[in-house]
């Protein structure tokens, strides 16, 4: 097999969440412990960052690796899913895993997968820490699937857990209440492992206090540790905050700072705290990171990293955005955004998969904006003509359309150069158009 027909085996072989939703999921962790048995246990070989968390979680992995490679440090990062190539999901300071790397590692481990039995996220995780291993990362930026607890990366022992934040997304699989799904994602701290929560307060607090507490493990929650405030934005391809650390656990060196992000949605001040954080506990563990590959790493995250589809301008006239929000909170942050840019008119180019309850989301969106229904190219995508009309009913008013890219030549078409044309909905969608 070459590497398009690698791909396509994994893709058709196993189950798929991106495709196929809940029934790809495998509820325990047994098929990746033997995986990784049979390949000699790579994830012991190298030390793990481990992040989970509804939303942000991608952009806060990318964020820790973009500092560590400016570091010194050689770097990997497991993220998913991938917008355009599935060799996305597995990079080392910010390269790609090889395509003849993926061919061999299917090759070679064929027997085993057919014996196993795996879900294709599980093969991806043994094929990233296998490649890892190998090539002598000094850490990896190891980013969830789902939830935590059962989630196929938890099978690694991390110099650091963090957690990102708590939001109902996922709810038939993680629970339909924020303590049920903060329970989940709590469970990827390990005894004795310090861990970092980006923002969590009432019962979810206590989640993970009380999960820390049962662990012996240390626990900051970045919000508490810094103030992150957005300054005069004269350049829009950066973000420049200003910073100041406002609890005994922030950093002492240097408590106020500024700092430029070329990740510039809104959004991104509270991932910001978390990797602030999280950077502190990293140097405590011996890595020299000084401010300086703090400053460089953060206002080149995308160069350095390759991370897409947050916040990203695609193109001009009509300026052209995408974002891969998809739950409730993450859209929210979108609709934030939208506030601190000025045009005339919105078009919104939207899609959403069939298996989640989108009603709450089709409930705030702006009933002003002309919508573009669509339906990413995926099993799990809800029709265009369902999502109209489910749309219609809470006011918000478009047409529907065969595909994204047609959606996206249609609002393109019909936006002036005062316009703005939005493209989300679905991480699905995006990946369509980047």
């Amino acid at each position: 097999m070459d590497y398009t027909q690698t791909v396509e085996y994994l893709y058709s072989r196993l189950p798929m969440f991106s495709r196929q939703g809940a029934a790809a999921i495998k509820k325990d962790l047994h098929n990746t412990v033997v995986l990784c048995e049979k390949l000699g246990n790579p994830h012991n070989l190298f030390k793990t960052i481990h992040v989970a968390g509804t939303n942000g979680k991608g952009s806060v992995s990318h964020m820790l690796a973009a500092v560590l490679q400016l570091a010194g440090y050689k770097t990997g990062l497991y993220t998913s899913p991938h917008l355009r190539d599935f060799r996305e999901r597995i990079r080392i300071n910010g390269e790609m895993i090889p395509e003849e790397t993926v061919v061999s590692f299917v090759q070679e481990q064929q027997g085993l997968i057919e014996e196993v039995d795996p879900s294709f996220f599980e093969v991806t995780v043994a094929m990233a820490f296998d490649f890892f291993a190998r090539q002598n990362v000094d850490i990896a930026i190891i980013e969830t699937g789902l939830g935590g607890r059962l989630d196929s990366t938890n099978i690694i022992r991390p110099i650091l857990s963090v957690i990102t934040n708590i939001g109902f997304d996922h709810v038939a699989i993680l629970g339909d209440t924020l303590p049920l799904i903060a329970s989940e994602k709590a469970g990827i701290i390990k005894p004795g492992i310090p861990v970092v929560v980006g923002e969590a307060t009432g019962e979810v607090k206590q989640v993970f206090l009380e999960k820390a507490a049962l662990e012996q493990s240390t626990i900051c929650f970045a919000s508490e540790d810094w103030v992150v405030d957005t300054e005069e934005q004269p350049n829009e391809e950066l973000l420049q905050l200003r910073i100041a650390g406002i609890s005994p656990s922030a950093s002492t060196e240097e408590p106020n700072f500024h700092l430029c992000l070329d990740l510039t949605g809104s959004y991104q001040i509270k991932n910001v705290k978390t990797v602030l954080s999280a950077i502190d506990l990293i140097r405590n563990n011996g890595f020299n990171i000084t401010r300086q590959h703090l400053y460089s790493g953060l206002r080149q995250v995308t160069k350095l990293t390759g991370l897409m589809g947050r916040w990203q301008t695609i193109s001009h006239n009509p300026r052209t955005i995408c974002d891969t929000g998809h739950n409730e909170d993450g859209i929210r942050e979108v609709l934030s955004n939208l506030k601190r840019l000025q045009y005339q008119q919105l078009h919104f180019v939207i899609g959403m998969v069939k298996d989640k309850d989108i009603s709450k989301v089709l409930s705030i969106l702006p009933d002003q904006a002309i919508y573009y229904f669509c339906a990413p190219d995926i099993e799990r995508a809800k029709s265009a003509v369902s999502l109209r009309e489910e749309a219609l009913e809470v006011g918000l008013n478009g047409s529907a359309y065969k595909s994204v890219r047609e959606a996206l030549l249609a609002a393109q078409k019909n936006a002036t150069a005062a316009d703005l044309v939005l493209v989300g909905g679905s991480t699905f969608v995006v990946a369509e158009v980047i």
